[in-house]
């Protein structure tokens, strides 16, 4: 009776804890999907072309590169329930900058905030990832990842449709109005138009800083000393990352997965806008791709992998990729974005697959070896940031079809044979 009550009380927390970290997921998906209408509204408001615009995903990407590994080290040192919270206090100042500097139209002051908040999110992420891989057996954990996915989802729809709606209304008669008037008056409608970001990200900046204070006091368990005291009876002190080359092709399968992620929900807009549909209506293309990935993570979690390994999932998905990438390129208007916004049904289990089978079998380097993988998010950074430098010179189809052909392809070798490449991690197939 006592151990059953004690595996009942293991269950109840355990629940717990994926529930805590289900609410971080959410969290981490508002910020990074909205940043599609945030593309559109920065070119607006700061008057920009489409290139510069587009540097809100690269820096917002770019900063998971740049501290990913320092998020590692500091987690070392705090655990990951501290990180945590320390990564949700980096984004509430992340996102009080940002909307300050939004509403004085300061273009670098605003990339800086939005630069702070991926430096936040590099740590929740660097920290909740790994914790929800080993909260449970490695077998299912593209499932626990898949139910995480579905919180990151859910976000996703709800960011750019509230954002768009309370921030974005009328941003087509807006442009037409700034278009038609002199300069005094532009400079006027523009600066009114800034300032409507200041008070939603005041809020998030004080929802974020309540919640850091949450996840401290939490009864969130602390994984690491359990997790290091088991690694270090079998994992010797000199092994390196080098020794397992698994990790290293994770992390370029995770740049070319987020490379495609962040072009077809991010880049939608733009893609829409090159067949003249009107700004009124691309602004919500995001939540259209998120929509179908959504779909992607519940077909994910029931099945995996109850009737399909997750790498045999995954391989299949870096197909469908590639057919869906085909049908955009050989249709035009509303369809072919339909294509691009159905990519969010291929992409959403490649994070889920792809994490647990780069991470397994790192012991005591799990920690360095998810910042490995955070790192790789820098291709939402390159890849779309390619994309808006084509598609001046070129045709915007061609350009978007050259560039996520090759992701797919790659994504399919390493759920083929990649993540079975390493010298020193178990060599069975995870089921």
């Amino acid at each position: 009776m006592e151990q059953e009550m004690k595996a009942g009380n293991g269950q109840k927390n355990q629940r717990a804890s994926i529930a805590i970290i289900g609410g971080l997921f959410f969290i981490m998906g508002w910020f990074t999907w909205i940043n599609g209408p945030l593309i559109a509204f920065v070119q607006l408001a700061f008057e920009l072309k489409t290139v510069h615009a587009f540097l809100v995903t690269f820096v917002f990407y770019l900063s998971y590169f740049c501290w990913a590994l320092p998020a590692s080290w500091l987690l070392d040192r705090t655990g990951m329930k501290r990180g945590m919270a320390l990564g949700l206090w980096v984004m509430a100042i992340g996102a009080l900058l940002f909307g300050e500097f939004c509403t004085r139209r300061w273009y670098p002051g605003a990339l800086t905030g939005l630069f702070v908040i991926g430096a936040g999110l590099a740590m929740l992420q660097t920290a909740a990832n790994p914790y929800i891989s080993i909260l449970g057996p490695i077998e299912s954990a593209a499932q626990r990842i898949a139910l995480m996915g579905i919180c990151n989802k859910v976000a996703g729809i709800l960011a750019p449709i509230l954002l768009g709606s309370l921030v974005l209304h009328g941003m087509g008669d807006i442009a037409a109005k700034v278009a038609a008037v002199d300069a005094q008056d532009k400079v006027r409608l523009l600066n009114a138009f800034a300032s409507g970001i200041h008070l939603p990200y005041l809020t998030m900046a004080g929802v974020l800083a309540v919640l850091g204070f949450g996840i401290l006091f939490s009864p969130l368990p602390d994984l690491r000393t359990e997790r290091d005291g088991a690694a270090a009876a079998s994992v010797v002190q000199e092994e390196t990352l080098l020794h397992y080359p698994h990790v290293w092709l994770g992390a370029l399968a995770i740049f070319t997965y987020v490379g495609a992620e962040v072009m077809a929900g991010d880049a939608i807009g733009t893609y829409g806008r090159g067949f003249n549909i009107p700004l009124d209506e691309t602004k919500f293309f995001t939540s259209f791709t998120l929509g179908s990935m959504l779909i992607g993570y519940v077909t994910g979690f029931v099945t995996i992998p109850r009737f399909i390994s997750q790498e045999r999932y995954l391989a299949w998905s870096a197909v469908l990729g590639v057919v869906l990438t085909l049908g955009a390129l050989l249709t035009k208007g509303y369809l072919s974005v339909g294509f691009v916004a159905a990519l969010g049904f291929a992409n959403a289990m490649m994070w889920p697959a792809i994490f647990p089978l780069a991470v397994h079998g790192l012991g005591r380097l799990i920690e360095r070896g998810s910042a490995l993988l955070i790192m790789g998010i820098v291709g939402g950074a390159l890849i779309p940031q390619l994309f808006a430098t084509l598609r001046q010179a070129l045709d915007f189809q061609f350009v978007f079809a050259a560039l996520m052909a090759p992701c797919y392809l790659y994504i399919w070798y390493f759920a083929s044979k990649g993540h079975l490449a390493s010298s020193r991690a178990p060599k069975e197939t995870i089921a």
